[in-house]
């Protein structure tokens, strides 16, 4: 089934069985220097050929990116590996018999073939295998590795569904491959392994407690923490303000009651000054709060369900017409501290701890 909104064109495959002729076009755009919006089991992506640096650049134009935010590139194969890095560090090969296909990206040094624009002049690259069906057969079909960030507009939450990808970028792309929702809900784990011990730049759907089990100790780069990492970023998501819905968000983190309690407090002097404000939340606080807009993240007994939902439910703000949005944390263990990066970028520093 086709669709268009506005300029752009929405093609919806089946996400087990792809519809070939489908994916041959979307192939023969990027091989003509064209970028498209695709699933991925992290969130959609907007790609481009790696290989090919204008194209790369019609990526951050579309996004409106800042041009110092490297991007990750996607291989279908460890073959292709050829055409992207230099060489691969022992604790990579370890970690790609684990969890490629996934959502795990390793940083390691760049090969010749790789266009600058994807590193933003870095001797290193963020490269993936994603484990989604229409990604693997869109790759493959290109026949040349896809540099892709999330397909979203700079600064906002990344995009779960097509209709999110519609929302930032119809008219300023050409085609969205359309398989319905995706499943981890947030972007892969990045993990630097050209230095020992690795570095997690990004935390994802391979957890902290994963990696270590693996390769042993990880050092956690301060950015995680919400840290300006004050240089180059040497991942997506270190440096700038990501995923954040239109009203200001401000996350409240801290044992559970005195969260409740700061973050009824708050919504008390917001609703005393007249705005219209959000609370974002878990399934077991929904009874605690009063307030025009409250939306659930998920249980806090199911980290990786709340991350699957958390964008959407940020997105859900917009449409709801807030003023403020209160967020609760979530415990850093497992997928927590993935959550919890992604609400500190949303937040943009406005972060209480109690």
């Amino acid at each position: 089934m086709e669709r268009k909104v506005a300029g752009t064109r929405v093609l919806q495959v089946d996400s087990a069985e792809p519809d070939p002729a489908a994916i041959s076009e979307a192939a023969a755009l990027l091989r003509a220097g064209d970028v498209v919006a695709f699933p991925t089991e992290t969130v959609y992506g907007l790609g481009a050929s790696a290989l090919d640096g204008q194209a790369v650049r019609r990526i951050y134009a579309a996004k409106g990116r800042p041009s110092d935010n490297p991007l990750i590139v996607h291989v279908a194969d460890r073959a292709q590996l050829a055409d992207v890095v230099a060489s691969v560090p022992p604790a990579a090969e370890r970690l790609m018999d684990l969890y490629w296909p996934g959502p795990l990206t390793l940083v390691m040094p760049k090969g010749p073939k790789v266009a600058p624009e994807v590193t933003c002049g870095l001797d290193t690259v963020g490269v993936r295998m994603p484990d989604h069906p229409v990604a693997q057969a869109l790759i493959r079909a290109a026949g040349v590795p896809i540099a892709a960030p999330s397909a979203n507009r700079s600064g906002r939450p990344s995009p779960t569904t097509a209709e999110h990808v519609v929302e930032d970028l119809a008219d300023r792309i050409p085609l969205v491959l359309d398989a319905g929702e995706t499943g981890v809900g947030v972007e892969s784990t990045v993990l630097d392994v050209t230095v020992d011990p690795p570095v997690l730049l990004r935390p994802g759907g391979v957890t902290l407690e994963e990696l270590e089990a693996a390769i042993g100790h990880v050092e956690v780069a301060p950015a995680v923490l919400g840290a300006d990492p004050g240089e180059r970023p040497r991942s997506p998501g270190m440096k700038y303000k990501h995923y954040a819905p239109r009203a200001p968000l401000i996350l409240v983190d801290g044992p559970v009651i005195q969260m409740q309690n700061k973050i009824r407090d708050l919504a008390m002097e917001y609703l005393e000054e007249g705005k219209r404000v959000g609370i974002l939340c878990s399934a077991e606080s929904r009874g605690v709060y009063v307030a025009p807009v409250i939306l659930e993240y998920g249980s806090r007994a199911d980290l990786s369900g709340v991350a699957s939902d958390l964008f959407a439910a940020l997105r859900a703000f917009d449409r709801h017409g807030v003023d403020v949005i209160l967020a609760e944390g979530v415990p850093e263990t497992g997928m927590g501290l993935a959550i919890m990066n992604r609400l500190r970028r949303a937040a943009g520093g406005r972060v209480i701890r109690v």
